[in-house]
């Protein structure tokens, strides 16, 4: 989730735990210690571009370090609330805002490693989308209104509302993969893997992904009140590392691009326009589109060179303008087969 989101959650949290005299210092320690477990983007190396993906939203977001994630909060607030708060009730609010981002992220489709070390798969229920400003808004407003009243029980409002969206997303999610499981019936496929996760900022569209272990079809569901429309997408080729460009076993190349294969759950995919582009397929600016919107560059024939890591965020007022129209349920042109 964006980091402002985690912070709002976070406040609100440890606000709806506190006393009235320590309101405003537990929504300041809430709002910090929920922002720290993301602190881990910072493992990164300039000659090693997949470490950050592989350690963000890792460790710190377990629930078996929250404890240590709460303690490291608490000690660096200490200082700046020690007038405020006792230390117990300082670490109950830092606990409570730190396990709040995990379980929060876990509701993205980027997922966290919950359960790290025991479990080595991400926990990802793609109910949310990592931007949301109506879960943002019950946050927000919760948070302000039990600030200035001085009262906890807007902040546990709040968090009441907040689980009902995030209920709301789980129908939804139901829904759009009952849809793609119908279509993958209408297509006369056999579906080995179906995906389906919300695009961004709304629960209304989804993208929808069909594996039927030769190919992947990528489509568009529009999921609304009591009806739905299914805007088709296109259909690629999942990569297999193993054959991917004749690629030395023990050249850097094939191991990176393993590790890429490991990290998105085998959903790696050729750009359309850029073979030599390996993306995430999982990801793209529209939910109908093929071209992945981050991935890593190879170079079959220097295998053992550097190895670069692309983002194609990229959205021109036409991709924007189509968008829009799925997301209102209007006609499109047919997407490139």
């Amino acid at each position: 989730m964006d980091l402002v989101t985690h912070g709002l959650l976070g406040a609100v949290t440890a606000q709806s735990a506190s006393r009235p005299d320590e309101q405003r210092a537990a929504m300041g320690v809430g709002f910090f210690a929920a922002l720290l477990a993301d602190l881990d983007v910072f493992i990164r190396s300039s000659t090693d571009p997949l470490l950050v993906l592989e350690y963000h939203r890792q460790f710190s977001h377990s629930l078996i370090f929250i404890p240590v994630g709460a303690l490291i909060a608490s000690l660096i607030a200490w200082p700046f609330v020690r007038r405020q708060l006792a230390p117990l009730r300082l670490y109950l609010f830092a606990f409570l805002a730190y396990a709040s981002a995990g379980l929060l992220d876990a509701c993205t489709s980027y997922g966290v490693h919950l359960f790290w070390p025991l479990v080595d798969n991400p926990v990802a229920l793609s109910l949310i989308a990592v931007v949301d400003p109506v879960f943002s808004l019950i946050l927000l407003s919760a948070l302000m209104l039990a600030f200035f009243r001085r009262d906890k029980r807007w902040g546990i409002g709040g968090l009441v509302l907040a689980l009902g969206y995030l209920s709301l997303a789980g129908v939804q999610h139901y829904r759009a993969l009952q849809i793609t499981e119908q279509l993958a019936q209408e297509r006369g496929v056999s579906a080995e893997r179906l995906l389906v996760k919300p695009t961004m900022a709304n629960l209304v569209l989804w993208r929808a992904m069909t594996d039927t272990g030769e190919e992947v079809y990528l489509d568009a569901v529009r999921v609304g009140l009591g009806s739905y429309r299914v805007y088709e997408g296109s259909v690629t080729v999942l990569i297999d590392p193993d054959h991917w460009g004749n690629l030395p076993e023990d050249s850097r190349a094939y191991r990176d691009l393993q590790r890429f294969h490991r990290y998105a759950h085998q959903w790696l995919a050729a750009a359309p326009d850029q073979p030599h582009y390996i993306g995430d397929i999982r990801y793209a600016m529209l939910p109908t589109s093929d071209m992945p919107l981050w991935g890593i560059v190879l170079n079959p024939d220097d295998p053992d060179g550097p190895i670069d890591f692309m983002t194609r965020r990229d959205m021109s007022p036409e991709m924007r303008e189509r968008w829009l129209d799925m997301l209102r349920g209007r006609d499109v042109p047919a997407a490139r087969p």
